[in-house]
């Protein structure tokens, strides 16, 4: 059975305004006689009901995390990071996993606004979501335009592609594959592959675009090249794995760069070339942003981007 208020309060020994007020820190009241509360709210895990809150205008205390996948190690890490943040700013979070489906993003987005969620941190790549630009709620998007009225945070993704295309050329690539999401909304990853393209033309070197999904790594590497600037750690592991079964020597004959550069991918996988997103500084941006749009829903903020750098395993 479901503990109500006034089980609390008779637990406690307080009457249920007294139960009210230390969950909503309104008024003064003893160090004891709040204590008593919480031992009794614990006792009965009790759940004080966001949504009433909310009803009378008080903040939720709840913040929606919209991200593509937790299977990912840098989504993970990032995910990891936030919630232990706002944890320490006396926020829960919901954690949704979009699964890359318009339909799953939508009822997740309907889900955290009937919960009146104080505020959502959004990493989507159903990117194009109409319901982003009619939702009431502050939003931060990290690494994708979601709407005109939304910021976003981000890392220097064109510095990033620059960085994994000059590594390949200075371990000597000849026979170069660039590895392209065809993706064709206005996202800002799309610069780490113009960077690494423009990098790439501006020394002179050949390459070919590969599409991501219509690539089967088994048949394509390592035969027709010996350098491949992926888009993301896993999927840098995956083909190096294709090319060492080939038995190819690799970061001699054969190699490739990565992107995201996690803490786990750089601990079992040290010898991978990959740039590194700063993800503890992601996490605080993304959320002193957010809490300036609750502070302020209306004003406009600037993006922001941050640095990048490059794991070399030399």
């Amino acid at each position: 059975m479901v503990a109500k208020l006034k089980d609390v309060a008779d637990l406690a020994g307080v009457s249920v305004t007294t139960v009210s007020r230390v969950i909503n820190n309104y008024g003064s009241l003893s160090k004891k006689t709040i204590a008593k509360v919480h031992a009794a709210m614990r006792e009965l895990n009790y759940q004080p009901n966001a949504l009433a809150r909310a009803m009378q205008g008080k903040p939720s205390k709840f913040i929606g995390l919209i991200f593509p996948n937790t299977t990912n190690p840098f989504f993970a890490e990032l995910i990891n990071d936030l919630e232990y943040r706002l944890f320490g700013l006396g926020y829960k979070t919901i954690i949704a996993s979009s699964a890359e489906n318009e339909q799953i993003e939508h009822d997740y987005l309907g889900m955290l606004m009937a919960n009146q969620v104080d505020g959502i941190i959004s990493s989507s790549h159903n990117l194009g979501i109409r319901e982003y630009q009619q939702i009431s709620s502050p939003i931060v998007s990290f690494d994708r335009y979601l709407a005109g009225n939304i910021p976003i945070v981000e890392s220097d993704n064109y510095r990033g592609g620059q960085l994994a295309a000059e590594y390949i050329m200075n371990h000597g690539g000849k026979k170069i594959a660039v590895m392209i999401d065809e993706d064709t909304s206005v996202s800002p990853t799309l610069n780490r592959v113009q960077g690494a393209v423009d990098y790439l033309t501006e020394h002179h070197a050949n390459y070919t675009p590969l599409d991501l999904k219509r690539t089967n790594f088994t048949q394509t590497f390592p035969g027709k090249y010996d350098a491949v600037i992926a888009t993301n750690d896993v999927q840098a592991l995956q083909i190096r794995n294709v090319a060492k079964r080939a038995g190819k020597v690799i970061n001699q004959d054969f190699v490739v760069t990565g992107y995201d550069g996690s803490k786990m991918i750089r601990t079992v996988a040290p010898d991978l070339p990959t740039v590194v997103q700063p993800i503890d500084q992601i996490a605080d941006e993304l959320i002193e942003t957010l809490m300036a749009k609750i502070k302020d829903p209306k004003q406009d903020l600037e993006p922001k981007q941050l640095p990048v750098s490059f794991h070399d395993p030399e």
